[in-house]
C-alpha cells in the first residue's frame, strides 16, 4: 500500500465500531435501544436523547441525496483527482452519509441514483466507505 496523503477521519471510542466494520468491508449503524432510531455514530440519540445504543448491519444500499463537484485543490492530497465529487448518500435505512461516488463520471451523477457501498482500503488501519451506481 502506498503512502496515503489525504486527511483521514478521527477514530474515537464512539465511532470505532463503525470504522471496524468498514475495515471488514461492511457498513454498520447505531440503533437506539430506547426508540429504535438508526443513526451514524453519535453518543446520543438525536430522536430521544438516549445514550443507550447498539450496532446493527446496514444493507450498504442507498440513493444519491445531493452532491457537488470540486474543481479547485484545497488540499495537496486531492490534486491528482480533480475534479472529484463530494456526495451525500441517503442509506436505505435512513441516515445520510458524506462520501464519494465512484465508478461513474461526475456528469452522470443524478439525485435519486441507486448506489451501493464499496470500500477503499487506504491504509493498514483505515478503510473508507464509498458508493458506486447499482448496475
Amino acid at each position: 500500500m502506498s503512502e496515503y496523503s489525504k486527511p483521514l477521519p478521527e477514530v474515537t471510542p464512539d465511532n470505532q465500531p463503525f470504522w471496524d466494520a468498514c475495515k471488514r468491508h461492511e457498513l454498520s449503524l447505531q440503533r437506539c435501544h430506547d426508540c429504535g432510531h438508526l443513526r451514524l455514530p453519535s453518543p446520543i440519540c438525536p430522536q430521544c436523547l438516549s445514550m443507550e445504543s447498539g450496532w446493527v448491519a446496514a444493507s450498504g444500499r442507498g440513493k444519491v441525496f445531493t452532491w457537488t463537484v470540486i474543481h479547485q485543490r484545497y488540499h495537496p492530497g486531492f490534486a491528482g483527482e480533480l475534479p472529484y465529487n463530494v456526495s451525500i448518500v441517503e442509506l436505505d435505512e435512513g441516515p445520510r452519509l458524506l462520501t464519494n461516488i465512484v465508478g461513474c463520471s461526475n456528469e452522470d451523477l443524478r439525485i435519486g441514483m441507486d448506489v451501493e457501498a464499496v470500500f477503499e482500503d487506504v491504509t493498514e488501519e483505515m478503510t473508507l466507505p464509498k458508493f458506486r451506481p447499482v448496475p
